[in-house]
């Protein structure tokens, strides 16, 4: 087996999305009351989302190669995928409703924690009030639980659900989240743009075009680079996470994703947004404009010819026998630019297999 093989494999070995029962933590407190405003802090909801389901977080989550084996694995174990990959049930979600709807409707923050008991940061209250944001979190969707079977769905969830309850400007639907529930949501934001329009990254950042956060298909990610903006808000005293923001930025912008923003929080270190960096970062995250049309079509036929090219060596290695090659090659191909090299990719695996 080859090292690049192993290596998504590996990957796809740690997420469980498809095999046995969701786990029980036991029943959380209740439903949503209707119209409810102010802070909710153990809310039970009912309605699940076709965005959230097993095979659309595989399909949007992992590189094509890893969501082929994963198929392959489901259809020679005769185990299907769980339609759903948690039991609403038993989730409890922290809710926050300011008291007065904007009159577009309000806009709506889901939050991922890196702590698995929900809960709305200090400070934040006056600042959702001042701008008609909702706030949504899960409980138990923190570092230590699954990205992909927990806390992206469950993300896609609390939004999904809120927005079912209450009147939502769609322009104004953010993901968010703080330190490793910020790498999370910036995944979200990367595989969900027409979900999410925006995302908060407060103190967790990483770069795109890798097996963790998978290139999208080109109608999304050209969504993506268009109508999505990002805004990074980390302490000054953060050293790590003020150069991994430097680094998502700058491989951000070498993929045409040039709506991203700074901030940096005076005196602080690695802490959640305090209200005054919450307030402009929500400011911001409305201010998109749009790249610049030609730097955008520059931009976008440079991945192109640098993506035409290295398909074309993977397919020289395969017309020479070079199987072995080829496959490493497309290994790489499949975790730097994920859908964006589909169908030939899959094509050149299916080439690969029949000769290896």
């Amino acid at each position: 087996m080859s090292p690049g093989r192993s290596r998504w494999l590996a990957l796809l070995a740690a997420i469980p999305v498809s095999l046995g029962v969701p786990v029980s933590f036991g029943a959380p407190a209740g439903e949503l009351p209707a119209g409810a405003t102010g802070l909710q802090p153990d809310v039970i909801f009912t309605d699940y989302s076709p965005l959230s389901r097993s095979l659309e977080l595989a399909r949007r989550l992992l590189t094509p190669l890893a969501n082929q084996e994963l198929n392959r694995v489901s259809a020679n174990t005769h185990t299907a995928l769980r339609e759903q990959p948690v039991d609403l049930s038993q989730e409890s979600f922290a809710v926050y409703v300011p008291p007065n709807a904007p009159p577009a409707g309000y806009g709506l923050l889901a939050f991922i924690p890196p702590w698995d008991k929900a809960y709305l940061p200090a400070g934040w209250t006056y600042v959702l009030d001042q701008h008609g944001m909702i706030f949504v979190s899960a409980s138990r969707s923190g570092n230590p639980q699954n990205v992909v079977d927990r806390r992206i769905p469950l993300a896609l969830l609390g939004a999904y659900n809120i927005m079912q309850r209450y009147p939502i400007d769609q322009r104004r639907v953010y993901i968010g989240g703080f330190s490793g529930g910020s790498r999370v949501a910036m995944r979200v934001a990367l595989a969900y743009p027409d979900l999410f329009h925006g995302a908060l990254l407060n103190a967790g950042s990483d770069p795109i075009g890798t097996n963790e956060a998978v290139l999208p298909s080109t109608d999304l990610f050209e969504q993506f680079q268009t109508s999505s903006r990002l805004i990074y808000v980390t302490g000054e005293r953060d050293s790590w996470n003020i150069d991994h923001d430097a680094d998502s930025v700058h491989t951000m912008n070498s993929w045409c994703v040039f709506g991203t923003s700074i901030e940096k929080m005076v005196n602080e270190g690695h802490e959640a947004a305090d209200p005054r960096a919450l307030s402009r970062a929500l400011s911001s995250l409305g201010e998109l404009s749009g790249p610049d049309p030609e730097k955008l079509a520059a931009c976008r036929q440079r991945i192109a010819r640098a993506l035409a090219a290295d398909l074309m060596k993977a397919r020289d290695l395969v017309d020479h026998g070079q199987t072995h090659d080829a496959w490493r090659l497309l290994t790489k191909i499949d975790a730097r630019y994920g859908r964006l090299a589909v169908p030939d990719s899959i094509e050149l695996a299916e080439r690969i297999g029949t000769r290896r």
